[in-house]
């Protein structure tokens, strides 16, 4: 046990000694992204919808260095059950490779809680392109090499990942434009700076209703609710599937009742039917879980994609 758990641990006894009121403090949901952003609007949704039922829930916005700021400081945090992280690929996953030295270690700083919500990734064009769905831009791209600028809101997300790992199988290439975030790539979308564009539907769907974008393939064994008529890439004849997800995660040393009580709260929101309509307005797909299935399924992730990751060679930053 690390010097800085060991003290934690301490602490939380010595807290936990003053008695029940301690036990009535709100629980923080930390979320590593801007307000305002789909994933903030999804877990603020989830936050009102438990404190309704009674457990007592707030938002702390803590954005920086790829989730890194807002890990950190829920590591850091006494293991009572009160701090919470909205965990992903990237903090539990993907910083592991992309950064020097991490301030805290995803696989012993951090338990798991439960699954909250998942996002298929998708590939979306310009409505005006000579192919409609993915099929039809393989054809094209193997065609006309070169021809097909892509972008994606940065090298090391999954909505880059997945589709460099659908050319490499697929044998063909498109030229990668990252971006520094998804809403820049929209609009160089819009304005035909590239031609395709790796994402989720949160910042693209207003833009595919208007009839400026088309989405060309949904990476999920099932198609979206909120864009019906867009196929899958497994309908196409491609077998891919690539999700962001979303998770809550606390400190490691919680006490495993603090953990069932909070995973049992989340899933029973996540079942209600109107949360789930709810949910989908905001380009979101609840799916919950068990403490154990969100430490398998992150295990897996960690093994699908940090050696594409690897596999770039990407100069590792300093956060």
């Amino acid at each position: 046990m690390s010097y800085r758990k060991f003290i934690s641990g301490v602490l939380f006894g010595l807290f936990a000694a003053l008695g029940p009121a301690q036990a009535q403090q709100p629980i923080r949901i930390v979320v590593p992204f801007a307000a305002g952003g789909g994933t903030d609007q999804y877990v603020r949704i989830l936050a009102a919808e438990l404190t309704k039922r009674g457990t007592q829930v707030i938002v702390d916005n803590k954005p920086g260095a790829s989730g890194i700021v807002a890990a950190d400081y829920v590591a850091r945090s006494r293991p009572d059950g009160n701090t919470v992280l909205v965990s992903s690929l990237g903090t539990l996953a993907n910083n592991t490779i992309l950064y020097e030295k991490l301030p805290y270690d995803p696989k012993k700083d951090f338990a798991p809680v439960t699954q909250i919500a998942y996002q298929p990734a998708i590939i979306v064009g310009r409505a005006d392109l000579p192919y409609k769905n993915i099929r039809e831009m393989v054809d094209y791209a193997k065609a006309n090499p070169g021809k097909i600028n892509r972008g994606s809101p940065g090298a090391a997300i999954l909505t880059n990942l997945a589709p460099l790992s659908f050319e490499k199988n697929n044998g063909f290439s498109t030229t990668h434009i990252p971006f520094n975030g998804d809403a820049p790539a929209v609009q160089a979308l819009l304005s035909g700076e590239i031609d395709i564009h790796g994402t989720s539907i949160t910042g693209s769907l207003p833009h595919v209703r208007s009839g400026k974008l088309r989405v060309l393939g949904v990476m999920d064994s099932k198609r979206m609710p909120q864009v019906p008529d867009a196929p899958t890439f497994k309908e196409l004849g491609y077998d891919l599937e690539a999700t962001l997800w979303y998770s809550l995660s606390v400190p490691s040393g919680t006490p495993k009742d603090a953990i069932e009580r909070l995973n049992r709260a989340v899933n029973q929101v996540i079942a209600d039917p109107e949360f789930v309509e709810r949910a989908r307005a905001v380009g979101m797909e609840p799916r919950g879980g068990s403490p154990e299935d969100l430490a398998k399924f992150v295990n897996t992730e960690f093994n699908r994609w940090v050696p594409l990751l690897q596999s770039l060679n990407l100069p590792k930053q300093a956060h």
